[in-house]
């Protein structure tokens, strides 16, 4: 029996996307302008790089959390994604501006990631009350998240039927 695959969701901020196209434009500019053979394959080359590269080392904290989480170690993750909670709480602009700082076009930020997931693993460990917790604070710091509105609405349901099983 195989284990179930723990749920990504990968939101794109489209509007992000544009700069790092500007970005890739400009070094492969620059490689034509020096003369290199191939500027597009080194310019595309060295946006992967400069990208996978800097999300590796600056996000290496949230990276192991997901590893973990994918893993189903839940409880382990958790350490992982409040380190990196903490780490872009420190530095905010580094995740405000992660479009160019890690080229990433995600629309959700490090942080209500982070916070999101801690919920998540809280909820796959059977502690419901730091998993509410936890959406709580992201719904508190990110209004608009889905995944944390959807979330307490899933416990609120949950809740709803239990009272009605115990009623009849």
């Amino acid at each position: 029996m195989s284990k179930a695959k723990t749920p990504v969701v990968r939101e794109i901020n489209w509007i992000s996307v544009i700069p790092q196209l500007i970005f890739m434009a400009l070094v492969i500019f620059l490689y034509y302008s020096l003369n290199i053979k191939e500027p597009l394959i080194w310019g595309c080359m060295t946006y992967l790089i400069l990208s996978f590269g800097s999300r590796a080392i600056i996000a290496k904290e949230h990276n192991k959390g997901m590893k973990l989480s994918r893993s189903q170690n839940f409880q382990e993750a958790i350490k992982y994604f409040e380190n990196s909670y903490e780490f872009f709480s420190k530095h905010k602009w580094i995740d405000k501006y992660r479009f160019l700082t890690l080229f990433s076009a995600a629309k959700m930020t490090y942080r209500e990631m982070d916070l999101v997931n801690i919920a998540f693993c809280y909820s796959q460990i059977g502690n419901g009350p730091k998993s509410i917790e936890f959406y709580k604070k992201a719904l508190s710091e990110f209004p608009e998240s889905i995944m944390a509105k959807t979330a307490l609405n899933f416990f609120d349901s949950a809740q709803n039927i239990e009272n009605n099983k115990t009623v009849v």
